[in-house]
């Protein structure tokens, strides 16, 4: 089962402070100028349903690679769970590979480090120029204002996956487009004796990739334009509220869902237990769990009214993978020339298609296979309708500091425990007084 791609990051809280002297990682293959090393070291991360399926998709482009230029890749695909951890430990101890994956949440965190190499106007234009990508991808690869940490390579976003056939036996002719129209569908739904949405109660990533977008269409921000943490606005504490409330006023969320973490309201899902759930890039994930494409759809995730666009109507964080190329490297040139050929139009038709996920390379986008069921919602929102989560220095203690608080609050409602306005403003404002001080 694939695990969450975007923001594993949720349950690690980042040491910038053993990070801030740090060097970088790099092979030390071969040794000697920028241009000389034969072998790279790549650290994938683990997209595919097991690390033997990212071998199995990876390889033979890693060879064509090799093929193309002579350099050879070292592949790991490093489990999600492992990932961060041994990023951090590499920036710190020097001892880490060339080329890497980072979930694109983690960008600013790790650019913070300064171990990763800039993608400055130069850089850029060794891979073919920074116009080649989508904005929306280019906004989550580091802080504004300065050269992106990292490259997009797979994109991701979150959609509305319902059951078809749940939907017809309750009378259901179409998808709710708002979050009244979500409510009311699955009241109907439950008086069919089926459960009406699913989520992921304990998974602090999630909690945060939901409440975030929430946020937004409350006109609301998690952090100051000077990266201060602003977690009791109002327009957070509704949002938050909202959210919780899906299972503590509107009971349309089952109770047992609050000790979900792994992935369990997809299965729920595929078994034909539940009706909808919010998910992002999921169409893979349910073949792998036995579920036909025949009987689920796809629709965008709702918005307060209306459709999905800009402001308040966003409906999606903008999820995803980047690449990133350690400073210290001893094979700077061939490094780049591996991002340049991962992000090449084939190359990201190919792995984009095996992972089902969205190219953010404008131009690989026209293929026909992005424009199928399980991407063409993907793609659009991630056009109109997406937006990055903070891209602050803290954004890894934010994950787990409000991911936590949303968990808790859920844990209170499976309870029975009313969720008040003031309880969910005490919660946050905890979570807040966890941050670094400025």
């Amino acid at each position: 089962m694939r695990k969450i791609r975007a923001a594993a990051v949720g349950a690690v809280t980042l040491s910038l402070a053993l990070a801030a002297t740090a060097c970088g990682g790099g092979s030390s293959t071969g040794g000697g100028s920028n241009d000389s090393p034969k072998t790279l070291t790549y650290w994938a991360s683990n997209q595919g349903a097991s690390i033997e399926v990212d071998k199995k998709v990876l390889q033979p482009e890693l060879d064509k690679f090799e093929k193309q230029t002579g350099i050879k890749v070292k592949l790991e695909v490093v489990p999600w769970a492992d990932l961060l951890n041994r990023i951090l430990t590499a920036t710190t101890s020097g001892q880490g590979p060339d080329i890497l994956n980072i979930g694109n949440t983690w960008s600013a965190s790790l650019q913070a480090t300064g171990a990763l190499l800039p993608w400055d106007a130069k850089n850029f234009d060794k891979i073919g120029g920074k116009d080649r990508f989508v904005d929306s991808a280019l906004g989550s690869t580091g802080v504004t204002g300065q050269d992106p940490a990292a490259v997009p390579l797979y994109s991701m976003a979150y959609a509305l996956y319902y059951n078809k056939n749940i939907f017809a036996d309750a009378g259901i002719a179409k998808p709710p487009a708002t979050w009244d129209e979500l409510v009311a569908d699955g009241k109907k739904i439950q008086a069919k004796g089926k459960q009406a949405i699913g989520t992921e109660g304990s998974n602090l990533s999630e909690n945060i990739h939901q409440v975030f977008v929430l946020a937004k269409q409350h006109h609301a921000d998690f952090f100051t334009a000077d990266g201060k943490a602003d977690f009791t606005n109002d327009g957070v504490v509704a949002a938050v509220k909202q959210y919780v409330d899906l299972m503590a006023k509107d009971k349309v969320v089952p109770v047992s869902n609050a000790e979900y973490s792994q992935n369990q309201s997809l299965s729920d899902f595929a078994k034909g237990k539940t009706a909808m759930v919010l998910w992002q890039t999921a169409s893979a994930t349910f073949k792998s769990l036995g579920m036909k494409d025949s009987d689920w759809a796809v629709a965008p995730a709702p918005v307060p009214s209306g459709a999905p666009g800009t402001g308040a109507q966003v409906n999606s964080m903008v999820a995803g993978i980047n690449m990133a190329v350690f400073k210290n490297t001893h094979n700077v040139d061939g490094a780049t020339k591996f991002v340049k050929f991962m992000t090449s139009d084939d190359e990201q038709k190919l792995l984009n298609k095996a992972y089902g996920s969205i190219p953010p390379v404008k131009s690989a986008q026209s293929d026909p296979a992005f424009n199928a069921q399980g991407t063409a919602v993907l793609r659009q929102t991630l056009a109109s309708s997406a937006v990055a989560l903070p891209q602050v220095a803290d954004e890894s203690q934010f994950e787990t500091a409000v991911g936590t608080a949303v968990k808790d609050l859920f844990a209170e409602a499976a309870a029975g425990h009313a969720v008040t306005t003031e309880a969910v403003k005490a919660k946050l404002l905890k979570a807040q007084q966890q941050m670094p001080k400025k």
